[in-house]
């Protein structure tokens, strides 16, 4: 039976223990008291980071913790993962509410709390695989741009001590509208730093999160399907336990207007499909590399039961939105890479003026209600706010790949 936590461990971080211990531990008196007995709001807090999130706060002892999702199953894992595990804090005030942030519902919600000391916000459309056409184009911004702008007016009416929106190292030079869409989301809650403390982070891929392509192996092997992956495509790697400790630190610990990453070095960058590799070797798989998905899935149906060899089909990236390597900041960005030991800090961000970032989500929204728009005409409103937005658009997504 694979330990997928060991797996992680051994084969892509190379980590025995989180590489935020250190941080956590030189900080935890500030962390304690930035934390104990206060309100915690977690929106998204049933996937893999907002559940890792909310495992990194509790034992610093909230007094009350909501949680919103809309995913209602996961919800329910997350309160039974929290309330089997020995140590533990769960406080006694524990919501779970199975709605979006954007229902009105939310609204009262958060109306009858009249706020919280520490907001963390996590639902986003992730993957790049949510940029096909314009209809999924336009649900991608809704959410990551235009429902957060919602929530950040209602915010603004009961200032939370500590807020964070996560972001993602896509965000730094966009090649695809879900990074070009958090690169949006970074400078729009920039521009409400004046009335509450604002803090983000870029960071890495998350091994084996929620419908990430490596818990898809998982899924493959269970349903005795071929793996498939990009072989030319180069990614960080954090653990779930350590993508929600990053969050923790950069909520409670950041300074208005900053930006965390994890401080990995570019020989730590892995491919998908060596991590395949690593993943079937270490069940006692043989591999058999196939040229074509068809192959690959011809091989899988056939094999017997007990084969020790098992199919792979690995490919060069031809889909829209694929960037070969990862980066954290970008050119003029200012780092300090001496305040943390294991944590990088983009500072001083220059929040842009409001009425240009209104004038620009006006301009969006209208081209987005327009029924004749085109998924270009996205594109080329976002490149008038984001210069450096190298979209290049190859006809062919992800979905169009097993």
């Amino acid at each position: 039976m694979l330990n997928v936590n060991q797996f992680i461990s051994a084969h892509i971080t190379g980590r025995n223990r989180s590489m935020f211990v250190d941080d956590i531990e030189a900080n935890r008196n500030i962390l304690e008291k930035e934390i104990e007995g206060r309100s915690v709001l977690v929106i998204g807090g049933a996937g893999t980071i907002g559940s890792s999130y909310i495992r990194a706060i509790l034992p610093f002892r909230p007094s009350k913790l909501v949680v919103v999702d809309i995913n209602e199953n996961g919800l329910t894992e997350l309160t039974r993962d929290l309330r089997s595990t020995y140590g533990m804090c769960v406080p006694e005030e524990y919501h779970t509410y199975p709605l979006s942030f954007a229902d009105p519902i939310f609204e009262k919600i958060f109306r009858a709390a009249k706020g919280f000391d520490i907001v963390a916000n996590f639902s986003a459309h992730k993957h790049v695989r949510s940029e096909k056409d314009v209809y999924s184009v336009q649900a991608l911004i809704e959410n990551n741009v235009l429902k957060a702008r919602k929530l950040l007016d209602l915010l603004s009416e009961f200032p939370p001590r500590h807020f964070f929106c996560v972001s993602t190292d896509k965000a730094a030079n966009p090649v695809n509208i879900m990074g070009a869409s958090k690169k949006i989301m970074e400078d729009m809650i920039m521009a409400y730093s004046d009335r509450f403390k604002i803090s983000t982070a870029r960071f890495a891929n998350v091994a084996f999160s929620n419908g990430s392509l490596l818990a898809g192996f998982i899924d493959r092997l269970m349903k005795r399907q071929p793996l498939s992956a990009p072989n030319d495509v180069k990614r960080y790697f954090v653990s779930p336990d350590e993508s929600g400790q990053i969050c923790m630190l950069a909520c409670i610990l950041g300074q208005n207007r900053e930006i965390f990453f994890p401080k990995l070095g570019e020989e730590q960058m892995m491919t998908f499909s060596s991590i395949a590799d690593q993943f079937l070797n270490s069940l006692g798989y043989e591999i058999k590399y196939c040229s074509s998905e068809e192959e690959a899935r011809r091989f899988a149906a056939e094999m017997p039961a007990e084969s020790n060899i098992y199919p792979v089909y690995y490919f060069v990236s031809d889909t829209t939105g694929e960037k070969s390597f990862e980066e954290f900041y970008v050119q003029g960005e200012q780092t300090n890479m001496f305040r943390f030991q294991s944590l990088g800090v983009i500072e001083n961000i220059k929040a842009r003026p409001g009425s240009e970032l209104e004038g620009f989500l006006n301009k969006l929204e209208t081209v987005l209600c327009k029924a004749e728009s085109e998924k270009a005409d996205i594109v080329c409103t976002i490149k008038e706010f984001i210069p450096n937005f190298e979209h290049v658009e190859k006809g062919k997504n992800l979905d169009q790949k097993m």
